[in-house]
């Protein structure tokens, strides 16, 4: 591997793109290191370090992300998707793994938008008989 291997990621409104180094498993978003950026969240940093481990490329790969957009978990969310596409550029091979995870998979849920004459999407205002 003679340069970086950049990719993005994409969940709800986030975007991450992602930049994986020779390294030692350190996962660096926006400056700060993950455990600093999402707080005190192990699900959330599981979920993170889900390609990586699946791989076997927990300690191989030092990654550095720009994340912009909707929340935290999203972001997070945009990250892992953004790291298993920077592995399959890496490594053809990993595709099938990460696949069957769905780890490869843009997930499509957005926010549906509010319609007029409605309280939100779909809920009505209190109807009134008389």
């Amino acid at each position: 591997m003679a340069a970086d291997i950049m990719a993005t990621g994409r969940r709800k409104t986030s975007i991450a793109v992602v930049k994986l180094v020779k390294g030692k498993g350190r996962i660096f978003v926006n400056g700060k290191t993950l455990k600093n950026y999402i707080g005190n969240r192990p699900a959330v940093e599981l979920m993170v370090y889900r390609p990586l481990v699946l791989t076997d490329n927990a300690e191989k790969y030092d990654v550095k992300v720009k994340a912009v957009g909707g929340g935290v978990v999203a972001q997070c969310g945009a990250i892992r998707h953004g790291i298993s596409r920077a592995l399959v550029k890496a490594n053809e091979e990993y595709k099938n793994v990460l696949r069957q995870e769905g780890l490869l998979t843009r997930d499509p849920r957005v926010k549906e938008r509010k319609k007029y004459g409605r309280k939100r999407a779909r809920k009505r205002f209190q109807f009134s008989k008389r």
